[in-house]
């Protein structure tokens, strides 16, 4: 069969893309041909057999979506013209959603969307001019997947006639070849950090990710420890200027990264204290790599950490954040108990299911 997947794609960084390129390596494994047509980018070219297409237009924000959208209905367009799609495949509600509803419904080509979380947790309930739009992606898909069942009800919530029947668990998954628990300290020692442990943070700095709650537990913690923070976005001016300002210590700011997987296993316990949060791709990376792992006790995080591999903590309250590094970092047993099994819950994640009732 032939799909086309419309959404973030690597080069571009994040666990949408991850995500799309998991699915789509595994659908190409099994012999079908996959075309991803994602957000512009310099450095766009096909990889592990997957044909990717980027669109035009600048990634500036507040009008980066709408152009997506345009943009990617045209490149849809343009490729049903060459090809015979079976399937188009809308990752996050919109843009991406909205452009391949409106070009499946046009063909009569079967749709599926799925929602990665902040499409619901943010766009839907923060701004109401989104929310008729949103509805009309789930009206208008033949599918709607989800990445958690916390996500799954809060689409179920939106009312939207038929969803829950249509609505669908489509979990996440990770690479344990990719994200393994072998040792490798390169980046402790590139970096000079090997005289105390590191707690690691990564994804957007966004309001949402609660990075700023996590410098101010770094201030009143009773454990010594680098915070290395691993990601861009637009509040990484304002976190590099708290920590100067406020003599923060032993906070690293790396920037953006594509080579998480080589830093996780540096790392003696990965922290995601998020508001909200639909799963969490980076815990069931850093439980691969057989890592402790602390998260906000909210949405998809509270789905992935149980007691045997980690922590729940309260993202609101700065004193919930700091107890949880300090109890894992202060006790070595229990450190090394929640690692032992770490790895074994992100066995729980390591198949790719193909959600597709036309593949099965």
């Amino acid at each position: 069969m032939k799909i086309a997947m419309v959404g973030q794609f690597p080069p571009h960084v994040g666990g949408v893309g991850v995500h799309i390129h998991t699915l789509s390596k595994k659908l190409v494994e099994e012999g079908h041909e996959v075309y991803v047509i994602t957000y512009p980018h310099k450095e766009i070219k096909d990889i592990d057999g997957i044909h990717v297409i980027g669109t035009k237009g600048f990634n500036v924000p507040g009008v980066r979506g709408l152009m997506f959208k345009k943009n990617a209905k045209r490149a849809l367009e343009n490729l049903i013209e060459k090809e015979d799609i079976d399937i188009i495949h809308g990752h996050y509600l919109f843009p991406a959603g909205a452009a391949a509803v409106e070009v499946g419904k046009k063909h009569k080509i079967k749709t599926y969307v799925t929602a990665h979380g902040s499409d619901m947790f943010e766009l839907y309930k923060t701004q109401p001019l989104m929310r008729s739009t949103i509805k009309n992606v789930l009206k208008d898909a033949d599918c709607v997947l989800a990445v958690s069942n916390a996500l799954r009800h809060e689409i179920i919530a939106t009312g939207v006639s038929g969803i829950a029947n249509k609505t669908r668990l489509s979990w996440n998954s990770v690479d344990i070849e990719k994200f393994s628990a072998k040792k490798d300290d390169s980046f402790k020692k590139e970096n000079k950090l090997e005289d105390k442990p590191i707690v690691l943070f990564v994804g957007n700095l966004i309001k949402r990710k609660n990075v700023d709650s996590l410098l101010e537990a770094k201030k009143i913690a009773s454990s010594d420890y680098y915070l290395v923070i691993v990601g861009d976005g637009p509040l990484f001016k304002k976190l590099s200027k708290k920590v100067e300002e406020e003599h923060i210590n032993d906070v690293i700011f790396t920037g953006s990264r594509n080579d998480v997987g080589k830093i996780i296993p540096s790392c003696d316990v990965l922290i995601l204290p998020s508001f909200s949060e639909s799963f969490g791709l980076v815990l069931i990376e850093a439980l691969a790599c057989g890592k402790p792992v602390i998260g906000s006790d909210v949405g998809g995080i509270s789905e992935i950490i149980n007691s045997d591999v980690g922590l729940l903590i309260d993202p609101k309250d700065v004193y919930s954040i700091a107890n949880g590094i300090d109890k894992i970092i202060n006790d070595d047993d229990l450190r090394l108990i929640l690692s032992l099994n770490a790895r074994n819950r992100a066995k729980d994640f390591a198949e790719v299911t193909i959600p597709y009732d036309e593949v099965k």
